[in-house]
């Protein structure tokens, strides 16, 4: 265990980086995992970590001190709580991080068979990250994400996602027409357009590219054109429309509800 003392160690600055520069992010192809809920999602599924970062309060906790013992082949780097809290990417520090590369999953070149979800401009960290947990709860494998969305594998949006990056294989920078060309499947959006049906009105046993679009604008216009059908979300009158959030959940779960009944 390497003990550092110091806000002016490279290693202190290069954290400090991870955790609020998207910038440095990319620039040394790394991520922070926030908290040990991240950290043991990434050690159940084998994820390798670079590094595991424990602060004086953390190691007094009996489930950080636990995941200190499964990093044995992990350098570990301890840190007081005023030097961890700098570094850290939240205000109220949990007392445990761990440095992992990004992944590099690239869509250049690659046909997609199965279900997908595409999302164009979603900037919101939260609602990322909660679209995230969602697709890997309903078992989509692929999200496209296009240019104006936040960055996936930022702290933020790892915390709201709550390991379920590492179900996904996350394609960032997409250009979504191109992905899409040849695409087999039933590619649909949510919205009030021409010949729009409600969406327990669809068979959704196939494979479906969900397109969903930013909390403000909505899609843009070129994701929108790529759509074959668009879908209503039946709700209550006089009720405002949902967040992108939940209407990602009610679809991909009402696809996989049809997936799990019998034809008739």
């Amino acid at each position: 265990m390497k003990h550092i003392t110091s806000r002016d160690n490279p290693t202190v600055k290069r954290l400090h980086g991870l955790a609020h520069s998207a910038r440095d992010r990319r620039s040394h192809g790394q991520t922070l995992l926030d908290g040990p809920h991240l950290v043991r999602a990434a050690l159940d599924v084998r994820h390798p970590l670079r590094e595991l970062v424990v602060s004086d309060h953390g190691l007094t906790r009996e489930e950080i001190s636990l995941l200190v013992g499964r990093c044995q082949d992990v350098s570990i780097l301890h840190l007081s709580d005023s030097l961890f809290a700098h570094v850290s990417p939240v205000d109220t520090p949990s007392g445990v991080m761990a440095v992992i590369d990004l992944p590099d999953h690239s869509s250049t070149g690659r046909a997609f068979d199965g279900s997908l979800l595409v999302l164009d401009g979603i900037q919101d960290a939260g609602n990322l990250g909660t679209i995230l947990r969602t697709a890997a709860a309903a078992g989509i494998p692929d999200v496209l994400l296009s240019a104006g969305c936040a960055q996936a594998w930022s702290p933020r949006v790892l915390r709201a996602g709550m390991g379920g990056h590492f179900c996904l294989r996350i394609h960032e920078g997409v250009d979504i027409a191109e992905a899409l060309k040849g695409y087999r499947g039933s590619v649909l959006a949510t919205g009030l357009g021409r010949g729009a049906r409600e969406l327990y009105d669809y068979d959704l046993r196939g494979p479906v590219a969900w397109l969903f679009g930013s909390e403000g604008g909505g899609l843009s216009t070129e994701v929108a054109a790529l759509a074959q059908g668009m879908v209503i979300i039946p709700m209550a009158e006089g009720v405002e429309s949902l967040n992108v959030g939940a209407a990602a959940a009610i679809c991909l779960f009402e696809q996989m509800r049809q997936r799990r009944t019998p034809r008739s």
